[in-house]
């Protein structure tokens, strides 16, 4: 009985060992399964972020555009050329008072960028001494050398290698053989934007 009994606890502590033997073997076995697929599956690599600040684009007024001095006549045109000539088809010219001027922007930016050019404001000048509120009609024209021209809107400029450039802006008024006298003034804004 007690040879039994000595067998009986040997052989149920040996079973135990093996079934504990099992189960560390199957946790490591699924472990490795697991891990498997990552490491034989996965790839990675990187990709570098980058960016790059330049100079913002400014713009600045240096001269305004002035017609000068003149009588209606029997009514026509004054203008003045992006170089800041002035002619006249009807109206008579005044060699008195302030002599014309094509208005010159500045613009600052980023050496060799394109940019575009628009323009806005009054297409009119309005009589602010009179009261009347009477105005003559404007019509604009611009350019980027100050070349004389007379017709035309540049709408896109590149500026050079320091970063510069300027645009020239001319106009042509049509005046009333009847214009009431007075100083007739408006505002052109011209807005530019990098591309």
């Amino acid at each position: 009985m007690r040879y039994k009994k000595i067998d009986s606890v040997d052989v149920g502590y040996f079973m135990k060992d093996h079934l504990n033997f099992k189960k560390i073997t199957l946790s490591a076995g699924l472990a490795s399964c697991l891990l498997a697929p990552h490491s034989v599956l996965a790839a990675d690599d990187s990709a570098t972020a980058s960016a790059n600040v330049i100079a913002p684009i400014q713009i600045t007024k240096t001269a305004d555009l002035v017609f000068g001095d003149f009588a209606p006549g029997v009514g026509g045109t004054v203008t003045v050329s992006t170089s800041g000539a002035r002619t006249a088809t009807g109206p008579i010219l005044s060699a008195s008072g302030a002599s014309s001027s094509a208005a010159q922007f500045d613009v600052v930016g980023e050496a060799n960028a394109t940019y575009s050019i628009s323009y806005s404001g009054d297409t009119a000048l309005t009589n602010t001494t009179g009261g009347g509120g009477e105005t003559m009609l404007l019509t604009r024209h611009s350019d980027l050398t100050g070349a004389g021209a007379i017709a035309g809107e540049v709408t896109s400029g590149t500026l050079g290698i320091t970063g510069t450039q300027s645009i020239y802006l001319g106009g042509t008024l049509a005046v009333s053989g009847t214009q009431v006298p007075g100083s007739y003034q408006g505002t052109v804004t011209v807005t530019v934007e990098y591309n």
